[in-house]
């Protein structure tokens, strides 16, 4: 397990693009978190490590269920937070991205915690202060 502290958006970005530079593809990214702790924000260098897709374009999902960026790798990236529990998920087939071949990332990881894979990296991201990110990478 390790720890990052981050201190800026800025150096939250630069930390999910080296963690994205990192992972192989299939793996399966979950994140925890409070609302605004700074998922997506990660998240948005995460996809620029992994596949170079324009971190600009990144944003999170949240009344769509589903964004897919397609750069050198595809990328899957849920937001989960209106989901109500891992049979609607299932229902809409979302389980086929798990290995479809990219990374897929999954915010709200929680609801469906009883079907997330045994073989996956869990990310939580904290508040500290205003600006300042405690992200742990287990």
């Amino acid at each position: 397990m390790s720890q990052l502290i981050c201190h800026s958006e800025e150096e939250t970005i630069a930390c999910g693009e080296k963690f994205g530079s990192l992972i192989q593809e299939n793996s399966i990214v979950c994140f925890f978190g409070d609302l605004g702790a700074g998922k997506t924000t990660f998240i948005k260098g995460l996809v620029k490590g992994f596949s170079g897709y324009p971190k600009e374009l990144v944003n999170s999902p949240t009344f769509v269920y589903l964004n897919i960026y397609t750069g050198t790798k595809n990328v899957y990236h849920f937001d989960l937070y209106r989901l109500r529990d891992s049979d609607e998920f299932l229902s809409m087939g979302f389980d086929e991205m798990f290995y479809a071949g990219g990374v897929c990332l999954l915010e709200w990881s929680e609801k469906i915690k009883d079907i997330l894979p045994e073989k996956r990296l869990d990310v939580t991201i904290e508040h500290m202060t205003e600006y300042t990110r405690k992200i742990t990478i287990g």
